[in-house]
């Protein structure tokens, strides 16, 4: 009697299985928003106003720019001079062409990085790295940190690893990033540093794709350059596309449906509507 009621709920219990709904999926991961020099549509950028701002708008991770000055500090900046972004011309006119590393610190620390975009950031100075990083800390927001022309700068690797090493907050996994379009230099960083993800700006062929995967963790092209494809090449070799600068909403949903991991853009409020959508 016993086998034939043990039977019978075997048999119920798998008719019943056969008409419960399927077991609901893991929810897809969504997309990294990514603030490019800060918020920089709405304040100056590579500041710490704009790298504020991107916090208050819920930005996943900011971006900046890192150079050297004369006296090997770093500075926050993208452009190789400084004359577009400050005040340096009306400050030094005699230093032409302003690069910033032809400054020192001192000198970088008298000029003005927020009127050239709106009057209410008069007075915002350039930050270095070291301020950012401690400025920062607190909260979620993680860093996309560019190492920008370190052609110019040698030795720049290292000294931007000493000071993430003074600043071990950001050595959490997940929070941190480090890019350049020099792979070369990427290279030379994630020997120093090899526990930290790599991303490689520009679009590298799909034979190159197998020797930067021994380093990098990030490929990172102009959104002109993305299809689904190609998306899908830098997937099947473990890394992730993060793609830049996207400021409209119909390109990012464009960008969404082709599988990128991240969308850098000047506009992180905007782009917020996508980063919350699951793909």
């Amino acid at each position: 009697m016993f086998r034939r009621l043990g039977l019978i709920i075997t048999t119920t219990l798998t008719a019943l299985a056969a008409l419960a709904p399927p077991a609901t999926a893991a929810p897809p991961s969504t997309i990294t928003d990514v603030a490019h020099r800060g918020a920089s549509a709405y304040a100056p950028e590579n500041t710490i106003a704009a790298f504020e701002l991107a916090r208050e708008q819920h930005a996943d991770m900011f971006e900046l720019d890192v150079q050297e000055t004369r006296d090997h500090e770093l500075v926050l900046m993208h452009d190789t001079t400084l004359a577009r972004t400050t005040n340096v011309e009306k400050v030094f006119p005699d230093q032409a062409p302003w690069r910033v590393g032809d400054l020192t610190l001192a000198e970088i620390r008298k000029l003005d990085a927020g009127s050239w975009f709106a009057s209410k950031y008069k007075g915002e100075p350039v930050p270095t790295l070291g301020e950012t990083l401690r400025a920062m800390s607190g909260g979620r927001l993680g860093l996309l940190l560019e190492i920008k022309a370190p052609q110019l700068y040698r030795g720049i690797e290292t000294r931007v690893a000493d000071e993430l090493r003074r600043n071990p907050s950001w050595l959490s996994p997940g929070r941190l990033i480090v890019q350049s379009f020099s792979w070369n230099s990427m290279r030379t960083f994630h020997r120093l540093m090899p526990q930290i993800p790599i991303g490689l700006l520009g679009t590298p062929t799909a034979g190159e794709l197998p020797e930067l995967a021994d380093f990098a963790s990030q490929i990172n092209p102009p959104h002109d350059d993305v299809t689904p494809e190609y998306v899908r090449r830098v997937h099947s070799h473990r890394m992730e596309v993060f793609t830049w600068t996207v400021d409209d909403l119909d390109v990012a949903r464009r960008l969404v449906s082709y599988g990128v991991d991240g969308i850098i853009t000047n506009k992180p409020d905007v782009m917020r509507a996508i980063a919350s959508t699951s793909r």
